[in-house]
C-alpha cells in the first residue's frame, strides 16, 4: 500500500476522533446503553510477545473517567510468544491452550476480587484469540463485552499448508473460532477495531510477513467478524487500534454504553513506579521474572539526560523479578539502569509517568551482535504501543529520520542509531511527534546499550 504524506495528513485531520466506518454483521450485538450502569470490571489481554505493560496508558485513562484501580486487571501471560505449531511443544513459547488457561484463571481472579458475576475483556492482536477461545470454550457467562484490537480474526495468512498455525485463516485454530452462521457467541457483545490499511498483519501482500509477491489470502478487513459491531480507525497501525487514545474512546464507549468524560490522562500528584524485570532466555521473549537483577533509577535533566543527583531508587530483584516501589514526582524524566544476569547493561530513558502503575515491567536489551561490532555506541529509540510510521509521523533519531524504518504501512516499532567510538557519551534526541527524550550514549566497549522508550 502506497501512501503520500498528503493523503495521510488529510484522512488522519479531516478525522481526529472519527471513525472512517462503522460496519455491522446482519446479526450484530449491542453494548448496554444505560448512562448510570456500572461500569464491569475490565480486563486487558496483551498480544504476541508482549506484556501487560502495553495497557499502561489505557488503564490511566480509564481511571482518569472514573474507573477504579482495583476494579481493572492487566494479564501478563508467562510465555507470550506463539508456537509455530499449536501442537507441538516449542521452548519458551505458549499454545491457544495455555493461554486460554491463564486466561481462564486470570478473569476467575477478577470476578472473586470485585464479585461481580461478569467482566470485560479487552485484547490485542494475539490476545483476541485467547478471548474468543475463551468464550467459545463455555466462558459466554463470565464475560460481557469482548473488545478485540487489530485481532487477526480471519489469519495473518489464509493458505492449505500449516494447518495447526493459530495464526493461518485456514488452520484449525481460527476455523473453529469462525465456523457458523455468527463468528461471535451468543451472550457477550462483540467489539472489533481495525485499521483501513495500515496494519501490517491485514495485508494481502505477503511482504510485511516475508513473502513479497506472495499473496496472503487475507485483506484489510481481516480483523472483523460476522456478528460483532465492526469499527475502522482511520490512519492507526496494528498496535495503535489497542493504545490510541482513538481506540481507548471506543473501547469505553461500548463498555460503559457513554462517551468518556476525558481522552487526556489526569496526572497524580505523587506517583509510585513498581515492576517486573523479565529475560529472552536463548533468545525468545518471557514474562518470566530475573532473579539478581538491578534497578536504579534516576531523575534526569529533560534537555541533556543527564543525572540530577543520586538514584531515587535502588532494588535488587529477588526469585519474584519485582523492583520497586519508587517514589516519584509527575513532573521527572527518568532513567532506569538496568543490571540483568548474562545481559549488556540497559540504560531505560522514560518521558514523566503522569500516574503509578505496578506494571513499569523492564527487560535488558539484546546483547550486542555482528552489526554493533564498530559501534562506539548503540541507541534504540522504542515504540512498544505503536510503530514509527513514516511519512505518517514525525520520527527523529538524533535530528534525523531513522534509516532503518520503512516509508509506508508501520512495520517497525524500534529504530537503531550506531555512533563512533569518539561520540560515545553525547546525549541523543528521540522524537516521536509531541514526545522528546534526551538519552545519554553510553559506551559499548562497556558492554551497555541505551534505549529511549516512548510511552505514547
Amino acid at each position: 500500500m502506497k501512501l503520500s504524506r498528503r493523503s495521510i495528513l488529510l484522512g488522519a485531520g479531516s478525522l481526529p476522533f472519527a471513525v472512517a466506518s462503522l460496519r455491522t454483521g446482519a446479526l450484530a450485538q449491542t453494548a448496554p446503553t444505560a448512562q448510570n450502569a456500572e461500569v464491569p470490571p475490565i480486563l486487558f489481554v496483551h498480544g504476541n510477545g508482549e506484556y501487560d505493560a502495553v495497557w499502561m496508558t489505557t488503564l490511566w485513562r480509564m481511571e482518569s473517567n472514573g474507573v477504579a484501580r482495583d476494579r481493572m486487571m492487566a494479564i501478563n501471560f508467562t510465555d507470550p510468544l506463539a508456537r509455530s505449531d499449536d501442537k507441538v511443544e516449542q521452548a519458551g513459547r505458549s499454545s491457544t491452550g495455555d493461554q486460554r488457561r491463564e486466561l481462564g484463571a486470570a478473569i476467575a481472579e477478577l470476578k472473586r476480587r470485585t464479585g461481580a458475576a461478569r467482566v470485560a475483556l479487552v485484547g490485542s492482536s494475539r490476545g483476541g484469540y485467547a478471548i474468543r477461545n475463551v468464550i467459545r470454550n463455555g466462558g459466554a457467562g463470565d464475560v460481557s463485552h469482548a473488545v478485540l484490537c487489530g485481532t487477526p480474526n480471519h489469519g495473518v495468512f489464509a493458505t492449505d499448508d500449516q494447518p495447526n498455525n493459530e495464526f493461518n485463516g485456514r488452520g484449525t485454530f481460527l476455523r473453529g473460532r469462525n465456523e457458523g452462521e455468527s463468528e461471535v457467541t451468543p451472550g457477550t457483545a462483540f467489539l472489533t477495531l481495525r485499521s483501513d490499511g495500515m496494519d501490517k498483519y491485514a495485508q494481502a501482500d505477503g511482504r510485511f510477513i516475508g513473502k513479497p509477491g506472495t499473496p496472503t489470502g487475507v485483506t484489510v478487513e481481516g480483523p472483523e467478524l460476522t456478528g460483532a459491531t465492526n469499527l475502522v480507525l482511520v490512519a492507526l497501525d496494528h498496535r495503535e487500534v489497542a493504545f490510541h487514545p482513538r481506540a481507548f474512546r471506543e473501547i469505553y464507549k461500548f463498555i460503559a454504553g457513554r462517551e468518556p468524560a476525558r481522552i487526556a490522562i489526569v496526572p497524580e500528584q505523587s506517583v509510585r513506579l513498581s515492576g517486573l524485570v523479565t529475560g529472552t532466555p536463548g533468545g525468545v521473549s518471557t514474562n518470566r521474572p530475573v532473579a539478581g537483577a538491578t534497578v536504579d533509577v534516576f531523575r534526569v535533566d529533560p534537555d541533556t539526560g543527564e543525572r540530577k543527583g543520586g538514584a531515587v531508587h535502588s532494588a535488587k530483584t529477588g526469585a519474584d523479578g519485582r523492583w520497586g516501589p519508587a517514589q516519584v514526582e509527575p513532573s521527572w524524566f527518568l532513567e532506569f539502569a538496568l543490571t540483568s544476569p548474562d545481559a549488556p547493561t540497559t540504560h531505560i530513558y522514560r518521558t514523566p509517568f503522569a500516574r503509578s502503575s505496578d506494571i513499569v515491567h523492564l527487560r535488558a536489551a539484546r546483547p550486542l551482535g555482528p552489526a554493533d561490532k564498530d559501534a562506539g555506541a548503540v541507541v534504540i529509540m522504542s515504540r512498544p504501543r505503536g510503530y514509527l510510521g513514516l511519512p505518517r509521523d514525525v520520527v527523529l533519531l538524533d535530528g534525523k529520520e531513522p534509516a532503518d524504518v520503512k516509508p509506508g504501512v508501520p512495520t517497525d516499532s524500534a529504530a537503531t542509531l550506531r555512533l563512533p567510538a569518539a561520540e560515545a557519551g553525547r546525549n541523543i534526541v528521540a522524537q516521536f511527534g509531541e514526545e522528546r527524550i534526551v538519552a545519554r550514549a553510553w559506551p559499548a566497549s562497556e558492554n551497555r546499550i541505551a534505549i529511549a522508550e516512548l510511552t505514547y
